[in-house]
């Protein structure tokens, strides 16, 4: 009988992309079943993974499908999330486990005292110790994003209602263009509107803005200031369709947000934009052995950065610095090896 084994982590999207290693991993080098448990807005990611046997998941509450977790009699439960709801879990199944160690005192320590004791290793190394003695290694091989067939979007279709140049329409439609993801989770992770307009007004072959419903209103201000190069599409698409735009340009400039990691697991090339988060967290872009294609802009040396391991609705101080202060200029030049023509 092959080993039963349930994976937990309940979000968001960034994060449980960054958990596909462990999932392809397990699944092939034990050659197990494999489950995970996750929260039902994020189910999607993991219904197309093919390493992935079963996936269950909860509105809020562990109670909600704990008689079927119980009938599934497995042998291991790998608790990539450790936070009270995952500690019901493995209450409950009463099995072997293995939990990831989330290292929070040491980025309190770095938030509060800006004490540098964070380990020089990624999360996705982290997330794999959890599975070392299962005598699991990681394969070298990245990230994994599935995206199923008939959420596509084929370039023909995009923006095929809006009134858009034959020119750009055209360009758009061979996939020379720039995805710019304007959207993060919290606010202290997103360029304000203005840097945005002033990159957008920076490039200048077609900029596709990428986002959700949230993000419409920033994303109409971004694109009727910056040009007619540039073209909204923030809320029009799901997860999926967005990834496969994604997974279609020629280059992806992004916040530290669920799909920068997306594009990293489809092998595109990456500006990442950090605020009031640093890249010493462990969650930067995470490329197969061999591959680095992300390029990291932030600004350094800022007493009061990182503010946050997550991040705010606004500045605690008020000055917005850590994205005040990013240079345009910065991501110009780094387009360059990616795109052929870069700046005006």
């Amino acid at each position: 009988m092959p080993l039963k084994i349930l994976i937990i982590r309940f979000s968001s999207i960034g994060d449980i992309v960054l958990t596909t290693p462990v999932v392809r991993c397990v699944k092939q080098q034990l050659q197990a079943e494999v489950h995970f448990l996750t929260k039902k807005p994020f189910r999607s990611i993991l219904d197309a993974n093919p390493y992935v046997d079963k996936v269950y998941a909860i509105k809020s509450k562990i109670g909600e499908i704990s008689e079927e977790l119980k009938q599934e009699q497995y042998d291991w439960v790998i608790d990539l999330h450790h936070n009270l709801r995952s500690l019901q879990v493995k209450r409950l199944l009463r099995v072997a486990s293995r939990s990831f160690d989330k290292i929070n005192f040491q980025k309190w320590l770095m938030v509060r005292f800006k004490w540098n004791v964070l380990p020089h290793t990624h999360i996705v190394n982290r997330y794999l110790e959890t599975v070392k003695k299962l005598g699991v290694q990681y394969d070298g091989q990245g990230l994994d994003y599935f995206i199923p067939e008939a959420q596509e979007l084929p370039l023909r279709n995009l923006a095929g209602d809006q009134n858009l140049s034959p020119e750009l329409r055209n360009d758009l439609q061979q996939g020379h263009y720039i995805a710019l993801v304007i959207g993060a989770a919290h606010a202290t992770k997103r360029l304000p509107v203005n840097k945005l307009i002033e990159i957008c007004q920076g490039i200048r072959q077609p900029v596709l803005l990428l986002g959700g419903p949230d993000d419409r209103s920033a994303a109409e201000q971004i694109a009727q200031a910056a040009g007619s190069h540039v073209v909204n599409t923030c809320g029009q698409y799901s997860l999926h369709q967005s990834a496969s735009l994604v997974r279609q340009a020629q280059l992806v400039i992004t916040h530290d947000t669920g799909l920068m990691h997306i594009a990293a697991a489809l092998r595109k090339p990456i500006i990442s934009v950090w605020g009031n988060t640093i890249p010493e967290f462990g969650m930067t872009p995470f490329y197969p052995d061999g591959m680095e294609k992300n390029t990291t802009i932030e600004v350094k040396k800022l007493s009061c950065r990182p503010c946050s391991k997550i991040g705010f609705d606004a500045c605690p101080k008020g000055h917005f610095n850590c994205m005040e202060q990013i240079d345009p200029e910065n991501l110009f030049i780094a387009m360059e090896p990616n795109t052929p023509s870069k700046i005006s």
